[in-house]
């Protein structure tokens, strides 16, 4: 019988740590968005075709997921943001692979009052 209970409490564990691992970025509404403002030290590709970047002081990483798939170039953005202020709008989100938001999942990237990159509505 306590074989049974403990199967049981065992799979209900793995699901919830399931769960919380690999819940999904949501889209938001871009009013629902955190709003960040800051200058571009690096620009680089990181995970499956990521565009990652790096802020002046910040010590999370900013990226768009598949970003050099969506079209974007590691060789314009550099050109064009590195050392540049933009504003990057991203979710409140939070999962248990990074439970210090050390890697943020950009939303939308401003530059000069000009969308650079967007995935809202």
């Amino acid at each position: 019988m306590k074989k049974k209970y403990f199967a049981i409490f065992a799979g209900l564990i793995a699901l919830v740590t399931s769960i919380l691992c690999l819940r999904p970025v949501p889209i938001l509404a871009e009013k629902d968005c955190l709003v960040l403002k800051g200058t571009v030290s690096e620009i680089y590709e990181g995970g499956v075709k990521d565009v990652v970047f790096k802020l002046r002081g910040q010590n999370q990483s900013f990226y768009i997921n598949r970003g050099l798939q969506r079209g974007l170039t590691l060789t314009e953005l550099q050109a064009n943001l590195t050392g540049r202020e933009i504003v990057l709008k991203y979710p409140d989100h939070w999962t248990l692979l990074d439970p210090n938001n050390q890697n943020v999942h950009i939303s939308k990237i401003e530059h000069a009052g000009q969308t650079v990159f967007t995935e809202l509505d």
